[in-house]
């Protein structure tokens, strides 16, 4: 193993060292885990690295999953839980795939997109300090459980983490975390 690849336990942020207690509290850890996770697996990259399309012809990078995260917090959190109408911050009308194709290696991108990603997770963290997890919201054609939008927002972070182990690690070999 190369030295510096893994986060030894006593310095890992997301080791909080709390013993969530509850299904909700439980939940919310794994997610604010995989939010930790994203954050530290983009940490020490330029924005020209974090830009890359690594897997070619993908266009996927993880900038782009900085961008995908935060439109998909929007859209659970601030959309179908908090009621907004308004569209996620790397949505445009008729335009598909926004937020992995306008990714692009500059610090100004870099920038605005965790601007996003943090707004849209601040934004889910206000929402869901009063919610119930068995609370039943209006959602396309019937309803969603609250429940299901936090397991759904653990299983996206979850899928996204592996995209994200295989592009870092063809960036500079860092695998890990």
């Amino acid at each position: 193993m190369t030295a510096g690849m893994w986060v030894a336990p006593e310095k890992d942020p997301r080791t909080t060292g709390a013993d969530p207690v509850g299904e909700k509290e439980t939940l919310w850890e794994y997610l604010c885990r995989y939010r930790m996770t994203l954050v530290m697996k983009c940490e020490g990259l330029d924005a020209e690295q974090l830009a890359r399309r690594s897997v070619p012809p993908s266009t996927l990078s993880l900038l782009g999953l900085v961008r995908h995260l935060a439109n998909s917090e929007h859209h659970w959190f601030a959309r179908v839980l908090g009621g907004s109408s308004d569209l996620g911050p790397f949505e445009r009308p008729g335009v598909d795939d926004l937020d992995f194709e306008d990714a692009v290696g500059t610090d100004d991108c870099v920038a605005e997109a965790w601007r996003s990603w943090h707004a849209a997770v601040d934004t889910a963290d206000e929402i869901m300090a009063d919610e119930h997890l068995d609370r039943e919201v209006p959602f396309e054609d019937g309803t969603v459980e609250v429940r299901d939008v936090v397991i759904h927002l653990v299983e996206e972070y979850a899928r996204h983490m592996g995209h994200a182990d295989l592009l870092r690690e063809c960036l500079d070999g860092r695998t890990g975390l």
